[in-house]
């Protein structure tokens, strides 16, 4: 069995999904004893084993949305954001006071090219409002992407906006970054659990478990409850545009 909370799992956030996972197993009546870590994020998500975690909603619509059942969504309680969804912050230099539109003439850094937030959202918005980048440059984490920028590597990046609240409490990159602006919301990341699970039932230990969790674990997860947000509202989220596309082949 398998349960893994990867997504919101920076070291200080450690000791507290232990906490919530522990909470949601004793609710379940089964499970793993403890959460797995480091392990590749597909062979988890695809694994008939798997009792609990937490994906993106760009991995969900375009590849996984018929090998496991929606738990719920949680709610982070983001600013500008109806109960269950997130957006994207795009993040420059506070010393670069360039607008959304000259930052596009430089380096745009993203997590990976399946990420909702650090960049399917984001490709969307500038399509709608800006231009797309010049160039690109791919970093493995939104943690990275901001320090990409920080760094002067690329010259904007976006960040998920609960990771971007995270870094704000928990590093230096909320000083050293400012927001540029913000995509508009969607569907924040699911939890799910493999088809043939009870995924009622891991709902109801979910629901229990956040009620559980002390005032300070809540806060620190920023979590304010779980949704039910139907399969069909993640799978209408727009794509990037082939254009788009293009620029990662660049």
């Amino acid at each position: 069995m398998i349960a893994t909370l990867g997504m919101y799992d920076m070291p200080a956030l450690q000791p507290v999904n232990d906490r919530f996972w522990s909470l949601i197993r004793a609710g379940i009546g089964f499970g793993p004893t403890h959460l797995t870590r480091g392990a590749d994020v597909w062979d988890v998500w695809n694994s008939p084993d798997l009792v609990f975690s937490q994906t993106c909603g760009m991995p969900f619509r375009t590849r996984l949305h018929e090998n496991v059942q929606l738990v719920g969504t949680p709610d982070y309680g983001l600013a500008g954001c109806p109960p269950g969804y997130y957006r994207s912050v795009i993040v420059a230099r506070k010393d670069d006071a360039r607008n959304l539109d000259q930052l596009a003439k430089g380096t745009f850094a993203y997590n990976e090219a399946l990420s909702q937030s650090g960049w399917a959202a984001p490709m969307v918005h500038l399509s709608r409002h800006s231009r797309l980048p010049s160039s690109v440059l791919e970093t493995g984490g939104h943690a990275l992407s901001a320090s990409a920028v920080s760094e002067g590597r690329a010259d904007y990046a976006a960040l998920d906006a609960l990771t971007w609240e995270l870094l704000k409490e928990h590093s230096n990159l909320g000083a050293e970054l400012r927001e540029v602006t913000a995509t508009e919301p969607s569907p924040a990341l699911p939890y799910i659990t493999a088809n043939g699970q009870d995924a009622p039932r891991i709902a109801k230990a979910v629901r229990a478990a956040i009620n559980d969790l002390s005032p300070a674990d809540r806060k620190t997860l920023h979590l304010h409850g779980l949704i039910d947000i139907p399969a069909e509202q993640y799978l209408a989220v727009p794509d990037p545009s082939a254009e788009a596309a293009k620029l990662l082949d660049l």
